[in-house]
């Protein structure tokens, strides 16, 4: 039976409207996006009038729940930032509790793997740039023979060491072993951060727009999440300090070196700022430097990450070697109090039994420091010429519809589109013409942002795909 308003109800019949409007939203049933009847037709559905209906749209849309535009009609919000998302457990295909990617995401994944599209979305290093393991260290493990039985809960203590000494040498991190876990990447550890540390209903605070923003396993494990908003400097702290007082938030997470999908680097008085105030508040913050180490030449090195100014214990660090080395190994760290590893580690022992040994093993000669150097010196000029490949082909095609920021590391130029364009429509003609990038509200911001990454395709693509982006946004402004 269709749901109808209780006219009876002490409830006024459109807040009851709004209500059930909300439940739909956050239970993804109506999904980011999504077109809304309008007003009359709700009216008539309901069997109100159409000025309770609007009051409804009203209410919803002060909420940030929906967005009005004239002329074209009402829709669900494409960002959620405050929203708690929860699974909607009557809808069996939205895989139960933990909630799929967002539309745009899981459009870019179905397309990402036919050969004839060029793929600037994929942040990934192009195989060619996978470096082969040293051939003495890979005859020394072929003659031992790899340990195939499950590593301890925290990792193999050998690269964990390791870890430990590459933190130090690289970054200025001063941490032991032991409180150091070994995870299936970065994204593993801030999966069961949020798992272990967090509650449903739990406000979490990260920057806006945030790569962050984009995990399903944040609103899956139903935390609410709320906007740090950016500057040149990185993110404002003082918002920290506002959203603990009206939100009572229990975690902010950052990403201030070559900040994805921005590119901003945070300055060393901002991260000292939020360092201060996290250990003011007692709240844990928490700092992913994926592409910390991927500084582009004639770049300014960028300040140390935050946790290399923490001696309190204040910083939950999380890295990977998925940017810098290979994505397949899938090694990734978390470092920490011990309190907290051990935790984190206990619940990794059962969700997995552990990282794969031989992933393991097979990384730690990455780790050794002129092995890691002499990656690092290849990996950087590549980037560079990338970089600069897709400057040059930026300036000559779309120079005039969209304006973007000489990224100083990193994979990614975020671009601003000139006159507004929409993403669903953008998106469909870049497919149409063979190519696909990452449209700004998949990490939270607001229309006319994209992200476009120069790591995975060749230089010859990269310039191809530029310009199939340019015909297809023309296509999409001419609509």
């Amino acid at each position: 039976m269709e749901w109808k308003p209780d006219k009876q109800a002490r409830l006024p019949v459109y807040k009851q409207i709004a209500k059930r409007l909300e439940e739909q939203i956050v239970s993804g049933e109506l999904p980011p996006g999504s077109s809304l009847p309008a007003e009359r037709v709700l009216a008539r559905r309901f069997g109100v009038n159409r000025g309770t209906v609007s009051a409804a749209y009203e209410e919803l849309r002060a909420s940030g729940l929906l967005q009005s535009w004239p002329g074209s009609g009402t829709w669900v919000s494409r960002h959620l930032w405050g929203v708690k998302q929860i699974p909607n457990w009557h809808k069996y295909t939205n895989g139960g509790a933990f909630l799929p990617a967002y539309p745009l995401a899981k459009r870019i994944s179905e397309v990402s793997f036919d050969p004839a599209i060029i793929n600037l979305a994929k942040a990934e290093l192009m195989p060619s740039m996978i470096p082969s393991l040293p051939s003495r260290e890979m005859e020394s493990l072929l003659r031992c023979g790899f340990e195939l039985g499950y590593a301890h809960p925290k990792g193999n203590p050998e690269l964990r060491r390791l870890i430990a000494d590459h933190v130090r040498e690289q970054y200025g991190i001063v941490a032991s072993p032991e409180e150091i876990l070994v995870t299936s990447g970065a994204q593993q550890a801030l999966h069961l951060i949020s798992l272990c540390l967090l509650s449903p209903g739990d406000a979490v605070a990260m920057e806006g727009p945030s790569y962050f923003y984009s995990l399903p396993l944040f609103t899956s494990a139903g935390l609410r999440l709320y906007r740090l908003p950016m500057d040149e400097q990185g993110a404002q702290v003082g918002q920290v300090y506002e959203l603990y007082q009206s939100q009572r938030i229990r975690m902010v997470f950052v990403n201030p070196t070559y900040h994805n999908p921005t590119g901003v680097v945070w300055s060393e008085s901002r991260r000292r700022e939020l360092l201060d105030l996290c250990r003011e508040l007692r709240i844990p913050l928490v700092e992913d430097d994926a592409y910390g180490a991927l500084t582009l030449p004639g770049s300014p090195k960028p300040p140390p990450p935050i946790k290399a100014m923490d001696p309190d214990g204040v910083v939950l660090y999380v890295n990977s070697l998925s940017k810098t080395i290979a994505p397949g190994l899938r090694i990734g760290w978390v470092i920490g109090p011990v309190s907290v590893i051990d935790r984190l580690a206990d619940a990794k022992q059962q969700m997995d039994f552990g990282t794969s040994s031989v992933s393991q093993q097979l990384a730690q000669p990455y780790l050794g420091k002129s092995v890691w150097e002499e990656q690092m010196a290849r990996l950087q000029a590549f980037l560079h010429e990338q970089r600069q490949t897709m400057l040059a082909v930026l300036e000559k095609e779309l120079a005039g519809l969209a304006d973007w920021k000489t990224p100083l590391g990193s994979y990614h130029v975020w671009c601003r589109l000139r006159l507004p364009a929409d993403e669903q429509c953008l998106l469909d003609a870049a497919i149409r013409e063979g190519v696909i990038f990452t449209p700004g509200s998949v990490y939270g911001a607001e229309p006319g942002w994209l992200r476009l990454t120069y790591a995975w395709a060749g230089k010859a693509d990269v310039e191809e795909g530029v310009r199939r982006l340019a015909r297809a946004l023309r296509t999409a402004l001419s609509n």
